[in-house]
């Protein structure tokens, strides 16, 4: 990464830290590891496969704006559903001409028309999964951050409902192929994955 892209991301981050209602992280080595480069982790996953990606549940930008960076052939969208978070992100737009801001909820998106969606911190891993995989498109992944109580066998179920399938991936991380169309019925309107899980 060359010494204008960190430049960038100490910049970014500092922003998140200081700009309320973003992150409840107020220490900067604490919000370098969990904001910064916990984010940049997924790159090297990021980077193999092919398509725009789309950060679902932005919030202050990561892990986009960090992936956006590392990945500077790659378009990427941020899609937040709150219009201050989106005030926030748009600033970062003119100097990561890659990065577009949509401010709208995953369930009232086009379907299948990202190569990659990511998620951090979005929802429970089920829930998260019913949300992401109708943005991607068939061949396509869904790549979430998790924690180590992260429910596999559910989020499992859930991609086998929104034509998806589990693959291996590194600790951390649950990883969904998009195996065949958005089943009819998907995405649920706004507001059920969280209140009816499917699994």
């Amino acid at each position: 990464m060359s010494e204008v892209e960190g430049g960038l991301l100490d910049r970014w981050l500092a922003a998140v830290v200081a700009t309320p209602g973003l992150t409840a992280i107020r220490d900067p080595a604490e919000a370098r590891r969990v904001l910064l480069d916990d984010a940049l982790r997924g790159a090297p996953l990021v980077a193999r496969e092919e398509g725009p990606v789309v950060d679902v549940g932005s919030g202050g930008g990561t892990p986009g704006i960090p992936l956006a960076v590392a990945l500077p052939g790659r378009r990427v969208t941020l899609l937040e559903a709150e219009r201050r978070k989106c005030d926030f992100l748009e600033r970062w737009t003119t100097e990561l001409p890659q990065l577009e801001v949509v401010w709208g909820r995953a369930e009232e998106q086009p379907l299948e028309r990202y190569g990659v969606a990511v998620a951090k911190a979005l929802a429970q891993p089920p829930t998260a999964a019913e949300w992401c995989l109708p943005l991607v498109r068939e061949g396509g992944v869904v790549l979430l951050w998790v924690g180590p109580s992260a429910d596999r066998q559910a989020v499992a179920t859930v991609a086998g409902r929104v034509g998806g399938t589990l693959e291996e991936a590194p600790p951390g991380f649950v990883l969904l192929r998009k195996t065949g169309p958005t089943p009819s019925g998907f995405p649920r309107r706004p507001g059920l994955a969280r209140k009816r899980p499917l699994a």
